[in-house]
């Protein structure tokens, strides 16, 4: 986790919104995609004013990727532990909707809700609202990727998550295949994380496994996007080995498109592999499919693997 702008020592509201966001939404989120939320100090850099002691009561967390089985998991759990301090959390529901994201944000500062934890999309009109959110003496954390403007950022390591997973998947396609066969990546190129994510997993591959032809690379991070993906990669090839995906909803997608095509569930020749660690792959992985062979949370930035 790492944060900006120490400009200006927070004020006790102010202070101890970030230990929340840090300790209960962080933590929480993290927790959701299957690991515990990285060591790291806190400080903040406020832009604007905020009223010295005043006790933080509400906090808004707008995830926009509503529709990925993460988020649900992702509010239970936030919403148990900002009770537990006597905060009550608001929550968007986006729908990956770049437009409806900033109107929802947009809403929650003309209401001067007092913190807001942001996962941004399109950066440039993240910035805008940040700045107004400021300026109204908000609190602003970015998580999972840093603005010009804002109080704090939490992120984890989101390109060494990637290159976790691509090296596993290069190490089974030298055991299992002989460092060769076929891979596809579902990967995103929408935000920094998944941007960082798609680099890490297909540059460890590539080099690890330079044998391997990648047939496709295709932009997913849903289950139903990751379906019609790898539906339509394994009509050109049949014979696909691997899967990788920058989410575990997209990887689940691919895991579901090849059992639709008939893979036997512990075919010895097939690897998915996501990163979240998000309750469907998980199931896949307790009820011995070929997704559950190996799963590897990581600290930072989880992935899980099939070997």
């Amino acid at each position: 986790m790492t944060t900006r702008r120490s400009a200006i020592v927070p004020s006790a509201s102010r202070r101890q919104f970030l230990a929340y966001s840090g300790a209960a939404v962080a933590a929480t989120a993290l927790t959701a995609a299957g690991c515990s939320a990285p060591t790291a100090s806190t400080s903040a850099g406020p832009s604007g004013p905020a009223s010295a002691g005043a006790r933080l009561t509400k906090l808004g967390l707008d995830y926009p990727f509503t529709q990925l089985p993460l988020y649900a998991t992702l509010v239970k759990l936030s919403t148990a532990a900002a009770k537990k301090h006597g905060v009550s959390l608001l929550t968007t529901n986006d729908a990956a909707n770049a437009d409806t994201r900033a109107t929802n944000l947009t809403t929650w500062v003309a209401r001067k809700v007092p913190a807001i934890v942001s996962v941004p999309m399109v950066f440039e009109a993240t910035e805008a609202i940040a700045k107004a959110a400021l300026d109204a003496g908000l609190i602003w954390v970015t998580y999972g990727g840093s603005l010009e403007r804002q109080s704090a950022d939490i992120q984890f390591s989101f390109r060494k998550g990637g290159t976790l997973l691509g090296e596993a998947a290069a190490k089974w396609a030298e055991e299992r295949l002989g460092g060769k066969g076929k891979i596809a990546f579902l990967t995103d190129s929408t935000i920094e994380l998944g941007r960082e994510r798609t680099k890490g997993m297909i540059d460890a591959f590539t080099k690890l496994a330079p044998g391997v032809d990648v047939v496709a690379q295709e932009q997913a991070i849903d289950p139903d996007t990751g379906l019609a993906k790898a539906h339509a990669i394994l009509a050109k090839h049949p014979d696909l080995n691997i899967v990788l995906g920058v989410t575990d909803a997209a990887a689940y997608g691919g895991f579901k498109a090849l059992q639709q095509a008939g893979r036997e569930k512990d075919d010895a020749k097939t690897f998915v592999g996501g990163q979240d660690g998000a309750v469907p792959s998980l199931l896949a992985i307790k009820q011995g499919t070929f997704c559950s062979r190996r799963a590897t949370p990581r600290r930072s930035s989880p992935s899980w693997t099939a070997a």
